[in-house]
């Protein structure tokens, strides 16, 4: 095996545990010689670093583990890329969260005004980063996890020439529920959709479609995601398993409700379990992922990362979900849309699999609308536009209305004026 570098961008997040993990659990197939842990952070760099020293040398790893806040450094010459930002933290987050309630909307981290209001911060900095790839590892693969995933995706691959794969825990964790309620883990599927709007359209055991029989089971639960039942009428109108996800556009009501009348945004709730991780984490003794971090939301996005770096390093030729160019696996779909789709996954990168059932006007018309809503929200942050701004959230199914629009994109810019490109402020 080849020796391999690693960069871990956002190494100050309390999920690096979890990825450390996974890098420990596939030592014998992946021969990382040095990880460079890079945070803006210094304080949860040492704090979330020293653990992940601590887990690796435990486990008996004696090459480099760097701990640097100079981004070039961390990704010079690195063969793979992992970043997991979160600009402006979870401040921004709550202020997602609680602006567009204010407006009668949802906030959410990744989905409606506030995934929006998270993308205009994100993806700048993610095109920064990925101009530095383009310099320093031209040869390296991105591997991406920060939030909204798909929206980054879309502006990377379509404005860079990086090699990059946008990755979820969601898929994992479908098929993970979907395993547990059929007894078997050897089953084969149809996966189609956008980065946290997705559906699993067939599931086959020795040539027997088992969708019926799963019912409501298989939509997988997360710890952002209020939990809500899908009824036997909505799953009738849908033939398919569809993510916990969609749970805010079927039951955009019911999940407004929950929100509004919550005691504590999840990202409320997030800073509280993060401090409790991050004082567990100063403990010297610790040299193990504590158990608590599943409470983080995370749960198995480890699994998703090293698994399909496994996969292209070693040239398995397995599948996996992940967002990549649709390149016309999807014929109601543009070529460059990038989509959340079954992937062939080999050393040539993830390949997307030809969806074999097109006509669901169902998935369709759904996903045709949040796509222009993603494409128009990467146009407004690479033209600086508040025009393709407003005409974003104004398309968006959860949206729509121009007053409700233009009062939260202007309180929004303005709560997180000190993040966003100044075309922006405008």
């Amino acid at each position: 095996m080849r020796t391999l570098k690693a960069a871990v961008i956002g190494a100050g997040s309390t999920y690096t545990p979890e990825l450390i993990e996974g890098f420990i659990d596939r030592k014998d197939s992946l021969n990382f010689e040095s990880f460079y842990l890079m945070d803006i952070n210094e304080e949860k760099l040492t704090t979330v670093g020293g653990l992940a020293q601590r887990m690796l040398t435990s486990k008996g790893f004696t090459g480099k583990i760097i701990l640097t806040r100079d981004l070039d450094e961390a990704i010079d010459g690195s063969d793979y890329i992992f970043a997991q930002i979160r600009v402006g933290g979870l401040a921004a987050r709550i202020r997602d969260e609680k602006i567009p309630l204010k407006h009668g909307l949802l906030g959410q981290e990744t989905t409606g005004a506030g995934g929006f209001m998270n993308a205009l911060r994100t993806v700048p900095v993610m095109l920064d980063i990925a101009r530095r790839i383009e310099k320093l590892a031209p040869q390296s693969w991105l591997i991406n996890f920060s939030n909204p995933s798909g929206i980054v995706a879309e502006a990377l691959l379509n404005h860079t020439s990086i090699k990059m794969i946008g990755l979820c825990n969601c898929f994992i964790n479908m098929s993970a529920e979907i395993a547990k309620t059929l007894g078997t883990d050897k089953f084969d599927y149809d996966y189609i959709g956008l980065n946290h709007l997705s559906w699993i359209t067939s599931v086959t055991v020795n040539g027997e479609n088992m969708l019926s029989q799963l019912g409501k089971k298989g939509s997988g639960r997360f710890k952002n995601i209020p939990e809500v039942d899908y009824d036997e009428r909505l799953l009738e109108a849908i033939p398919a398993i569809p993510s916990s996800y969609l749970s805010h556009y079927y039951l955009r009501d019911t999940q407004f409700n929950k929100a509004l009348h919550a005691e504590k945004t999840r990202g409320e709730v997030c800073v509280e379990i993060e401090q409790a991780l991050i004082d567990k984490y100063k403990n010297p003794d610790l040299k193990d992922k504590p158990k608590e971090l599943e409470e983080r939301g995370g749960a198995l996005y480890s699994t998703a990362a090293v698994s399909v770096v496994d996969a292209m390093e070693n040239d398995k030729n397995e599948y996996h979900v992940v967002n990549v160019k649709n390149n016309g696996a999807v014929p109601f779909m543009d070529k460059d849309d990038v989509l959340e789709l079954k992937c062939t996954v080999n050393r040539k990168g993830a390949e997307p699999v030809q969806f074999p059932n097109p006509d669901n006007p169902f998935i369709k018309g759904l996903m045709q609308a949040v796509k222009a809503y993603e494409k128009l929200t990467v146009r407004a942050v690479v033209n600086q536009s508040r025009a393709d701004a407003l005409a974003a959230l104004m398309i968006h199914p959860l949206i729509g209305d121009y007053h409700k629009a233009q009062a939260v994109l202007d309180e929004m810019i303005e709560a997180n004026k000190d993040f966003l490109p100044k075309g922006l402020l405008i």
